[in-house]
């Protein structure tokens, strides 16, 4: 008998996953990776302590001010780098290059020009996230439809109004997509950020558990990034199913 594979519900992944970790923990093959339950556990141990209210106040402070410095700053670029033609030919290649670039590389120079502290983390959260958000605001802006920037012209519709009006709302779906894409890299650069300057927010605990070797607060950390970072997607994904619609429109 087939087994239809889009009739298995998401979450039957996850099972199988999480009892493999078990299997594997409880067989004794590495230290390294305990059973599930025991990292649940921890998790659950870890969660209401001070240290880590402490810890996850910090890096959530360095998301959001890095998150908002990007979308202030990539969201405009990228509508003007399409909009003007010679200014996305000069910076084109430059946002192409840092997408694709390891910025993690980039975090000790940082150190030596900021110095160490949350400003590093900061900047590295808004180096992680705004190339992406300014490449998906470009293509959308790109894309839109010529009809109705020009539709909107005749009726009179001044600059402001084509971009308010026509240009941002059809450019829509493409720029929560980068903005999602931009929050998932944003994550990983508060993570990286702290880590290399390990002295603050979630880094200083991943830093503390590995040389401790306390492997299940480590792992129960490394999932509740996971969990946040997923539940960031998931909301920016709720709110693009929402305004599919302009693209569809387009």
């Amino acid at each position: 008998m087939m087994l239809s594979v889009r009739k298995i519900p998401v979450v039957f992944s996850l099972v199988i996953w999480a009892a493999v970790w078990e299997i594997v923990g409880r067989a004794g093959l590495s230290t390294i990776i305990p059973p599930l339950s025991r990292i649940v556990t921890a998790a659950v141990t870890v969660l209401p302590t001070e240290k880590f209210a402490t810890a996850a106040l910090i890096s959530l402070r360095s998301f959001a001010l890095g998150m908002a410095f990007a979308l202030i700053i990539g969201i405009p670029l990228g509508i003007l780098m399409a909009r003007v033609r010679g200014l996305g030919r000069i910076l084109g290649m430059w946002v192409n290059i840092f997408v694709s670039a390891p910025i993690s590389a980039l975090v000790p120079i940082l150190m030596s020009v900021v110095g160490i502290g949350e400003t590093t983390v900061v900047v590295t959260v808004f180096l992680f996230a705004v190339f992406v958000i300014v490449l998906d605001t470009q293509v959308g802006v790109a894309h839109a439809d010529r009809s109705l920037v020009e539709m909107a012209r005749s009726f009179g519709a001044r600059r402001h109004q084509i971009y308010a009006k026509v240009l941002i709302l059809s450019a829509l779906p493409e720029i929560l997509a980068g903005v999602r894409l931009g929050a998932i890299r944003g994550v990983k650069g508060v993570v990286i950020g702290q880590l290399l300057v390990a002295i603050i927010g979630v880094g200083e605990l991943f830093d503390l558990y590995s040389q401790y070797f306390l492997m299940e607060e480590f792992w129960a950390l490394v999932l509740i990034v996971f969990l946040f970072a997923f539940a960031v997607s998931e909301a920016i994904a709720a709110i693009e199913r929402r305004v599919e619609y302009y693209a569809s429109a387009r």
